[in-house]
Formats: structure tokens, C-alpha cells, sequence
């Protein structure tokens, strides 16, 4: 293939990956504004690692061997 068919076909799905996400996002802002979407605060689960509340509290070492 010649490399000039090459980059616009490159550029063809960018315009319309683009004009997806456009359209996505329109529908979005739409959900919110009409109140379909609650927008809530993010809760903590307790999988992940657990912070330290002071400094005090932080390993003295920390990874390697």
C-alpha cells in the first residue's frame, strides 16, 4: 500500500473515533443536566493499601532487600 493511503486511513478512524466520543459525551452532559445520572462521592474500599495518618506511622524502610 502507498503510505499516503496509509495515514488517511489513519486519519479517517481518528475523525470518527473522535466524533464517537463527541457524541458520547454529549449524551452525557444530556443524562446530567436532566437528572438521570446521580453524580455521588467515591467511597473507600477497604482492598487497597491503607495510609498512615502521620508521618510518625510510615515505614522506615521501604521495598529492595
Amino acid at each position: 500500500m502507498n503510505r499516503n493511503v496509509i495515514i488517511v486511513i489513519v486519519l479517517v478512524v481518528l475523525v470518527l473515533l473522535t466524533a464517537v466520543q463527541a457524541i458520547q459525551l454529549n449524551s452525557l452532559k444530556t443524562s446530567i443536566s436532566t437528572g438521570k445520572v446521580a453524580v455521588g462521592s467515591a467511597s473507600s474500599s477497604s482492598g487497597g493499601a491503607s495510609v498512615p495518618s502521620s508521618i510518625q506511622d510510615l515505614p522506615s524502610m521501604v521495598g529492595g532487600c
